[in-house]
C-alpha cells in the first residue's frame, strides 16, 4: 500500500460533476469537438495611461515574444500582434496585415501604428478599456498540456515573464483566466492536503500524550492511524483515482476518525485493567465489550461517506468510495494491531489511567447527572428554543455557487479576476451554438438574427461583447470602406457577395495567421452549419447564472423558434460548473437522506426497540438543525463544499450516541433494568471517553479552518459546532429523553 500510495497523482481535469450521459456534459464534449477548447485562455492584464509610451509598448512586445517561446503556448492575441484588413487597390480583396511590426519599434512609429489600432472597433473592450485605460493579452494554451501535469510549469513560466514585465515597468500585474485558476486550485489543495495530514497527525499526538500520559500508546494510536492514512492513499491509486479537492480532505479525515477508535479501545482496556489487574483478561474484555460498538461507530461513520457513491456525480463517487471503504478498513487495522500491540506492551501504570478519575471531569458528569434527573423540563425547553432560532435561520439559507466561491475575499488570485470582471466585464466562458438547416449565411437572415441575439447579450451588464462571424464581418466591411470605423456595422444582404473574400483573406506573415484569423476562423464550423457566438462573462454565481441564460435561450427561441431549421445550444466553462454546481447539491441532499435513512436501520438492528431508535435519532437531528440554522443566519451559502458538512456530521456524530446507548443496553441488565440507575452508570462510564474523543474530534476539524479554501474552512467550523453540539445532547438531552420514555413497569423494561 506504500508503493500504491507514493504513485497517488493529482488531478488536473475540470467539470467532472456531471455524468458523461448527461446532456449538458454530451452538448459540451461536441463544441469542444467542432470548435475546440474555451477555458485554455491565459489573461494578463495591466493598467497604465502610458500603454503606447516608447519602453513599456517595446518590453510589451519583449514580453510576446518571450511568452511565444514556452513549449505549450499555441497563440497570443494582444496589441502588438493585432491584424488590420486592408483591400487591395489591385485585386480589390482584403489582406490581413501586423499593424505594429514584430520588432524594436521607435516612438513616431508605434504612434503612427497606435492611431490605425485605436480605430478599429473591433479590438475595443477587447483587447483594451479606454474608459479605465486596462489592457490585455490573452495566452491560449495547448489542451493536451491543460490536462496534465506539465501545465503547472507552463502556467508558472507565464506568470514569471508576466511578473519580470510588471517590476521592469514599475506596473502592478493582473493574471486569470482558467488555466491559472485550475493550475493553482490544484496546487493549494496538494499543499493543504500534506500540512492538514501533519498537522492533524502533530496535534492528535499531542493530546494523546496529554491523556494517557505515555509516549507508547501515543506511538500505538499513530501506528493505527497512519497505517489507515496510506492505505487510503493506496485504494486511490489502486482505483485508478486521482486527488482532488474533496479527496484530498480523505487522509486527515482518517487521522481525525482514527484517533477516536484508539481511544475508545484504550479507555475500556484501562478501565478494566483498573477492575482486574489482569492484561490478558482486560483486552479481552476491551475486544468483547467495546468490538461490536466500535464496529457500528465505524459503519454509521462510512455509510456517512459512503452514501456519497450512489450519486452520478464522479467526483462525489470516488470522494464516497474511497472513504466509506477506508473507514471500514480503519475498523479492521484497529481491531488487530491495538489488541497485537498492547499485548507486547507493559502493563498500564496508576500514571496512565489517571485520567480515568479526573476531578473536574467527574465533577462536570455529576451536573450532567443532575440535569437528567431532576431538569428535564427546563432541558426541553431550551433544545425547544434552540430549535425555533434554527429553523428560522434555516428558512434564510442560500443555495449559491461560484466557481472561485472557495477562495477568500483578500486572495490575490479572486482580486486578480475582480479586475478582468470590472475592466473587461470578466473571465469565463460562455458559448452559444446556432446550428442552421441550410447554412449559417442562407438566408441571409440567419446573420442578421445571430447579429441580434449578440446585441441582446452584450447588453447585458456582466457579459463583455460576444465575438462571432458576424463581428469578422463588420471588421470586413470597415476595411471594403477605407477603413472607415463609422462603417463598422452589419453588412447588407448587397455587402455580402464582397466579403465572401473575406472567410478566406490572405495573410502576410506568419503571425498574422496565428493570431486574427485564428481568432475568426473558430466561429464556425467546418460544414458552415453551425455558428458560434463566443462570449466572456463574470463568475455571477449559480443563483443569478440560470437567470442569465433563461434570458438568452428565451431571446435566442423567439429569433430561431422553428426547431425545424435550428437548434441552440448553451453550453461551455459557466454552463457546466451551473449544471455540476446543481447535480452535486442535489446529491448531497439525497446522501444525507440516504445517510439518515441507513443508520437508522443500523440503530434499529442493533437494539431492536424503536423507542430506542426514536431516542437515538432526536438528539443527532438537533446538531444538524442548529448548524444549518448557524449558516442560515451567519450567510453561510450551500454550495457542494458545505453541503458536505451535513452528512460527514451525521455519520461522525452518532458514534457518540451508538457509544452511550450500546453501554447503556450493556449495563441495564447489570442494574436489574433500572432505567435510572443504568443511565447514571451510562454517564459517568462513558462521559469521559465521549468527551475525549469529541475534543479530538473537534481537534481534528478545527485544523481546517486554516484552509486557503472557504469550503474547506466552513468544514471544519462548522463540522466541530456540529459534534460539540452532538456531545451535549447526547449527554444532556438523550438522558433526559431515555429516562422521559422508559417503561413504567419492570416487565416491560426487560
Amino acid at each position: 500500500m506504500v508503493y500504491h500510495a507514493s504513485r497517488v497523482e493529482l488531478s488536473y481535469e475540470f467539470a467532472r460533476a456531471i455524468p458523461t450521459d448527461h446532456p449538458k456534459y454530451k452538448d459540451y464534449q461536441e463544441f469542444r469537438k467542432k470548435f475546440g477548447e474555451d477555458g485554455n485562455l491565459f489573461v494578463i492584464g495591466i493598467r497604465t495611461n502610458q500603454f503606447f509610451a516608447e519602453k513599456i509598448f517595446n518590453n510589451y512586445i519583449l514580453l510576446q515574444k518571450e511568452l511565444k517561446k514556452i513549449n505549450g503556448v499555441e497563440d497570443i492575441i494582444s496589441v502588438p500582434s493585432a491584424i488590420n484588413l486592408v483591400k487591395d487597390s489591385v485585386s480589390e480583396k482584403l489582406k490581413a496585415l501586423p499593424i505594429f511590426r514584430d520588432t524594436i519599434l521607435l516612438k513616431a512609429e508605434i504612434d503612427s501604428s497606435k492611431n490605425i489600432f485605436l480605430s478599429l472597433p473591433f479590438y475595443k473592450t477587447l483587447l483594451y478599456n479606454p474608459q479605465t485605460n486596462a489592457w490585455l493579452m490573452g495566452v491560449r494554451i495547448n489542451k493536451a498540456i491543460m490536462n496534465s501535469k506539465k501545465r503547472i510549469g507552463v502556467v508558472q513560466s507565464v506568470t514569471d515573464k508576466a511578473k519580470d514585465f510588471g517590476k521592469t515597468n514599475d506596473l502592478e500585474i493582473y493574471l486569470s483566466g482558467l488555466p491559472l485558476i485550475r493550475t493553482e486550485m490544484a496546487t493549494r489543495i496538494a499543499n493543504e492536503m500534506r500540512w492538514f495530514l501533519l498537522a492533524s497527525v502533530v496535534l492528535s499526538a499531542l493530546i494523546l500524550l496529554l491523556f494517557f500520559r505515555s509516549v507508547g500508546t501515543m506511538l500505538l494510536s499513530l501506528a493505527v492511524v497512519i497505517t489507515g492514512v496510506v492505505w487510503s492513499l493506496g485504494t486511490i491509486h489502486l482505483l485508478n483515482y486521482k486527488i482532488t479537492l474533496l479527496t484530498a480532505l480523505i487522509p486527515p479525515l482518517v487521522v481525525v476518525i482514527g484517533i477516536p477508535n484508539c481511544i475508545y479501545f484504550l479507555n475500556k482496556y484501562h478501565t478494566a485493567f483498573n477492575d482486574t489487574s489482569d492484561k490478558k483478561k482486560s483486552l479481552v474484555e476491551m475486544i468483547g465489550r467495546m468490538g461490536v460498538v466500535m464496529f457500528f461507530c465505524n459503519l454509521s461513520a462510512a455509510i456517512g461517506f459512503a452514501v456519497f457513491a450512489l450519486t452520478r456525480s464522479d467526483v462525489l463517487k470516488e470522494f464516497g468510495v474511497v472513504a466509506g471503504s477506508n473507514i471500514m478498513l480503519l475498523f479492521f487495522i484497529s481491531l488487530i494491531l491495538i489488541p497485537v500491540m498492547l499485548s507486547y506492551m507493559p502493563a498500564p501504570n496508576s500514571r496512565h489511567t489517571k485520567y480515568l478519575d479526573s476531578p473536574t471531569l467527574n465533577r462536570w458528569l455529576n451536573k450532567l447527572e443532575y440535569w437528567s434527573l431532576n431538569h428535564r423540563k427546563f432541558i426541553y425547553s431550551v433544545t425547544f428554543i434552540i430549535v425555533i432560532i434554527a429553523i428560522a435561520g434555516i428558512f434564510k439559507l442560500q443555495s449559491v455557487g461560484y466557481i472561485v466561491d472557495d477562495l477568500p475575499r483578500s486572495d490575490k488570485m479572486y482580486t486578480d479576476l475582480k479586475f478582468f470582471e470590472k475592466n473587461f466585464k470578466g473571465v469565463m466562458p460562455l458559448e452559444i451554438i446556432v446550428g442552421t438547416k441550410y447554412g449559417v449565411s442562407k438566408p441571409f437572415s440567419n446573420l442578421e438574427k445571430i447579429d441580434t441575439l449578440s446585441q441582446y447579450i452584450s447588453s447585458m451588464p456582466d457579459i463583455a461583447r460576444p465575438l462571432s462571424i458576424i463581428e469578422g464581418l463588420k471588421f470586413a466591411k470597415q476595411a471594403l470602406f477605407e477603413g472607415d470605423s463609422n462603417n463598422y456595422s452589419m453588412p447588407t444582404a448587397a455587402d455580402l457577395p464582397a466579403l465572401k473574400e473575406y472567410l478566406a483573406f490572405k495573410t502576410d506573415t506568419a503571425s498574422s495567421k496565428n493570431s486574427f484569423s485564428k481568432l475568426v476562423s473558430s466561429f464556425m464550423d467546418s460544414s458552415k452549419h453551425e455558428a458560434r457566438i463566443s462570449v466572456n462573462m463574470a463568475d455571477v454565481g449559480s443563483k443569478r447564472l440560470p437567470n442569465i441564460l433563461d434570458s438568452i435561450q428565451s431571446k435566442s427561441n423567439e429569433l430561431f423558434g422553428d426547431t425545424s431549421k435550428y437548434k441552440v445550444t448553451l453550453t461551455g466553462t459557466s454552463v457546466t460548473f451551473l449544471e455540476g454546481s446543481d447535480f452535486i447539491i442535489h446529491g448531497l441532499k439525497e446522501s444525507i437522506m440516504w445517510a439518515f435513512l441507513l443508520i437508522a436501520l443500523c440503530m434499529l438492528y442493533l437494539f431492536r426497540s424503536l423507542r430506542i431508535l426514536i431516542c437515538s435519532l432526536i438528539p443527532n437531528i438537533i446538531p444538524l438543525l442548529i448548524t444549518a440554522g448557524v449558516m442560515g443566519w451567519m450567510g453561510v451559502h450551500l454550495k457542494p463544499s458545505t453541503v458536505l458538512i451535513f452528512s460527514v456530521a451525521l455519520g461522525i456524530a452518532i458514534d457518540v450516541t451508538i457509544r452511550f446507548l450500546v453501554n447503556y443496553k450493556q449495563e441495564l441488565p447489570l442494574h436489574d433494568h433500572n432505567l435510572e440507575k443504568t443511565v447514571i452508570e451510562t454517564i459517568h462510564g462513558t462521559g469521559i471517553s465521549i468527551i475525549y474523543t469529541s475534543l479530538v474530534l473537534t481537534a481534528g476539524f478545527i485544523i481546517f479552518c486554516f484552509s486557503g479554501f472557504g469550503g474547506t474552512k466552513a468544514l471544519g467550523w462548522l463540522t466541530s459546532l456540529t459534534l460539540i453540539t452532538a456531545t451535549l445532547t447526547n449527554l444532556i438531552l438523550l438522558p433526559a429523553i431515555l429516562i422521559s420514555t422508559s417503561p413504567k413497569s419492570k416487565s416491560s423494561a426487560e
